[in-house]
């Protein structure tokens, strides 16, 4: 028999699992939380927070180089990478405390360790302290993220290998950085550390950057980054990696034989893994998804009722925000006691390289690959007056539209605050708004969000 029973555990403190137990104990619900390390998550800890703060640090030194673009003379610029991650360290220990603060609930109980399922309702945790403690609940609600995924190639293990975490702790600026990895995390560290001033090599076993975006959205991506004076390598396979003086000797394979990179630092920015080893779900009767996800319904419940999963734990994308709707969806049906769900949701992104490309709905590849008729819009951002006063014109806006609705399926804007422009797209489209209302709409001059009338007026010139 367990230690002691509760009405909820949550397990895991990403952004979902960090609202929904307090809210539940300021319902009356008695609520065990459980947490194995820092509080917060991934997030607050290892991933938006610290990244986009370093990132903030990259385009200020980008920006203080242009300076003579401008007429600022601003001389030699250089980054003190030690400092940027005290500013990083700082920027995450105030996130911690302001969540910590909100826990001081009635009903609200912080257990710190690792759970693990032993039966359906009931988990073990091994607590920090060695000893191990047992507890039960009827409703218990996984959030426990996901993790870098280890490099899987020949002589790994005899290297340092950085990943998504360790590189930010960093207090030297790596002489030549190999990252392998196409997608947006190797993207957004790539240019960082390019900015910063380390030499950078992307390699990219797939054909291009970005393979779930158009070919003329990962193409841009690739120019740019190539522009920044990043060495973008495709169609490149890691093969082995070896000590070579104080750095690392990769070897690849490419469509002209064998190569090999040196570089003084190496990141695997290849994917991530969920964290369910340790947790058991086997025990509890969980079904499984493939890759060690948790498989959940539309309404986040798994196969074992009263037993539901959140955030990046049980697969699809991997993006704060969509652990935030989670949260959203488990507050409305378990104290709302509705059938919020996931069904038919529209999940926007934004990839945080310079300039930021911001996403939403169906690209062209899968409307046509569904055999909708569709009208496509694009504007390059040098035909956008904001964009041209900043010396911002890098990139392009694109829309996919419905033929028949008029109806915008989803966007595409590789520009400057791409994300922000985005944003006003996917409203549109929350509004079911056919494209003639954005094209018509009086948007303030000058701003970046003008280019939205021009954008859609496309469609019709």
């Amino acid at each position: 028999m367990a230690d002691e029973s509760y009405d909820v555990i949550v397990i895991g403190t990403s952004q979902g699992g960090r609202f929904l137990p307090v809210d539940l104990a300021k319902a009356g619900k008695k609520v065990a939380l459980v947490e194995r390390d820092h509080l917060g998550g991934v997030c607050v800890n290892t991933g938006c927070t610290p990244t986009k703060t370093m990132v903030a640090s990259a385009h200020l030194a980008h920006q203080a180089r242009r300076g003579a673009e401008f007429g600022v003379r601003t001389g030699q610029v250089s980054v003190d990478l030690a400092a940027v991650r005290e500013r990083k360290r700082a920027m995450v220990a105030g996130a911690r405390e302001n969540y910590a603060s909100r826990l001081a609930q009635d009903g609200l109980h912080l257990i710190e360790g690792e759970a693990h399922f032993t039966e359906p309702k009931t988990i073990e945790i091994a607590m920090r302290d060695g000893r191990t403690r047992e507890i039960s609940a009827p409703v218990i609600v996984i959030d426990t993220g996901t993790r870098p995924k280890p490099l899987a190639i020949g002589g790994a293990q005899n290297v340092p290998v950085l990943d998504s975490t360790s590189i930010m702790e960093l207090g030297t600026l790596p002489e030549h950085l190999i990252i392998l990895g196409g997608g947006y995390i190797g993207l957004e560290f790539g240019q960082m550390f390019r900015r910063f001033g380390s030499e950078v090599t992307i390699v990219q076993t797939r054909p291009r950057l970005m393979m779930r975006e158009d070919d003329d959205v990962s193409d841009a991506v690739a120019a740019i980054l190539r522009d920044d004076g990043i060495t973008v390598l495709t169609s490149t396979t890691p093969d082995r990696i070896e000590k070579a003086g104080g750095g690392v000797r990769l070897t690849v394979r490419t469509p002209d034989g064998e190569q090999q990179v040196e570089g003084s630092h190496l990141l695997s920015a290849t994917g991530r893994v969920p964290n369910t080893e340790a947790l058991g779900p086997a025990a509890a009767g969980i079904r499984m998804r493939d890759k060690g996800f948790i498989e959940v319904d539309e309404h986040l419940e798994t196969s074992v009722p009263g037993v539901y999963a959140m955030g990046d734990v049980k697969g699809g994308p991997a993006f704060t925000h969509l652990s935030y709707d989670d949260y959203r969806i488990l507050h409305a049906n378990l104290l709302g006691h509705e059938k919020a769900s996931t069904r038919d949701r529209i999940v926007p992104y934004t990839v945080f390289i310079d300039p930021q490309l911001g996403r939403v709905g169906m690209t062209e590849r899968q409307a046509r690959e569904q055999n909708r008729e569709v009208r496509v819009a694009k504007l390059p951002m040098n035909a956008v007056i904001r964009a041209l006063e900043t010396g911002e014109t890098r990139g392009f806006m694109k829309a996919v539209i419905d033929a028949r609705t008029q109806q915008i399926l989803g966007a595409a804007v590789l520009g400057a605050e791409g994300g922000e422009i985005m944003t006003i797209i996917q409203v549109a489209m929350l509004g079911k708004l056919p494209y003639t209302a954005m094209a018509n709409a009086i948007f303030t001059h000058p701003l970046l969000a003008e280019g939205l009338n021009s954008l859609f007026m496309t469609l019709d010139a």
